[in-house]
């Protein structure tokens, strides 16, 4: 059987865009190389902030109000609990990348926010502890979005429409010939009329032509049992997020097992191998996460309870890349994230498959095409 879309790798914008492909009455084939869920990619660990104040640009505002309005959508397809508004505090100097960069997004699409001092912040939530020249950037509208349970509902509301799915098969090569699209896997060949590579960390090397300059790294994911678990609680605690001299660490509300989960946001830079990189976690990567965050925030001290790693694919500008591959413009790349991509996915999903069917779409996509990287080269 010939399809008339593959979608290569279902974390969270593959999956979102064979949801919306299926959606369409599309013959849609995707193809993951685990299983869904797998922990070997960047997709997984249970929760990823939802937040509208951008602060890597005020470009992306439109785009995550869009994607929030679509997770509800989603919970109402699925029938359950995707997205959950706590509230977000974005804490640093006030000159901070941090600070000044949410500050400009809010003001400039009239995000609701206020600004207090950081003894303002620890009189409302008492586990903070910060330096008195840091002020917090608090939004009522942020909060967290479940990360598996988004990529299961996406996947199997597809399926539910008639999507194909094939997993636990690694795609070895995409080329397109003529009017056509090939797949080759470990397994078999298939052929499409266009194919999205949504394979994160694997898309260099499926779409080699473009000589990419994307980098994997490797990221690192604690929880922790806090020693004073009632500063935490969900309903009332924010998610979070500081930038100090070493960089931004953040963290969320205690979930239902007990457990704060904490990570910083570029753990170190480590660029690896998403085939052979070190999974395990040293207590060298523990101390990076829980030495500068248990200052600021000494109620969290207590026990590692659970850790795991996951991976980062970088474009130099930390933006995402997203558009046809030039001269071949039945493949569409839509990778990486840069680390900050899950809370897009619907959004995105939607926008791949209009590329994919119509070769446009009305979201605004003009900041991760890939013609920036030629000019930057020249």
């Amino acid at each position: 059987m010939t399809h008339d879309v593959i979608v290569v790798g279902l974390g969270a914008m593959g999956s979102a865009a064979l949801y919306h492909l299926a959606r369409r009455d599309v013959r849609v084939l995707g193809i993951e190389r685990f299983e869904p869920g797998h922990e070997r990619g960047s997709s997984h660990g249970r929760t990823r902030i939802i937040r509208h104040g951008y602060f890597e640009h005020p470009s992306y505002v439109p785009l995550v109000r869009r994607a929030a309005a679509m997770w509800r959508e989603l919970e109402a397809a699925s029938g359950g609990s995707l997205m959950t508004v706590t509230g977000i505090a974005e804490i640093g100097k006030p000159d901070s990348v941090l600070v000044s960069g949410t500050l400009a997004a809010a003001r400039e699409h009239r995000l609701p926010h206020e600004v207090i001092s950081a003894p303002e912040l620890t009189r409302r939530y008492p586990a903070f502890r910060l330096p008195s020249d840091y002020v917090a950037v608090m939004q009522p509208d942020a909060g967290f979005v479940e990360a598996e349970a988004g990529i299961r509902a996406h996947l199997r509301l597809a399926v539910a429409a008639g999507a194909d799915m094939r997993t636990s098969e690694p795609v070895i090569s995409v080329e397109q010939i003529g009017e056509r699209v090939r797949v080759r896997t470990e397994r078999k060949i298939y052929e499409a009329g266009v194919v999205i590579v949504a394979a994160g960390a694997w898309a260099t090397s499926l779409v080699p032509e473009l000589s990419l300059p994307l980098v994997v790294t490797r990221q690192v994911l604690l929880w922790v049992r806090p020693d004073q678990p009632e500063l935490f609680r969900t309903g009332w605690f924010p998610v979070f997020m500081i930038e100090s001299e070493v960089g931004i660490h953040y963290g969320f509300p205690m979930l239902d097992d007990g457990l704060l989960k904490i990570a910083k946001h570029h753990h170190d830079r480590e660029v690896v191998d998403p085939d052979s990189y070190d999974r395990t976690v040293s207590a060298a990567d523990e101390e990076t996460i829980t030495g500068p965050l248990f200052r600021m925030l000494p109620a969290a001290s207590g026990p590692v309870m659970a850790a795991k790693t996951c991976l980062y694919t970088m474009a130099p500008d930390e933006d995402f890349v997203i558009d046809r591959v030039p001269g071949r413009e039945r493949i569409v790349i839509a990778s990486p994230c840069s680390g900050h991509g899950f809370k897009f996915a619907p959004a995105i999903g939607q926008a791949l498959a209009d590329l994919a069917l119509t070769g446009r779409t009305a979201v605004d996509l003009r900041r991760f095409r890939l013609s920036r990287f030629a000019r930057s080269a020249g």
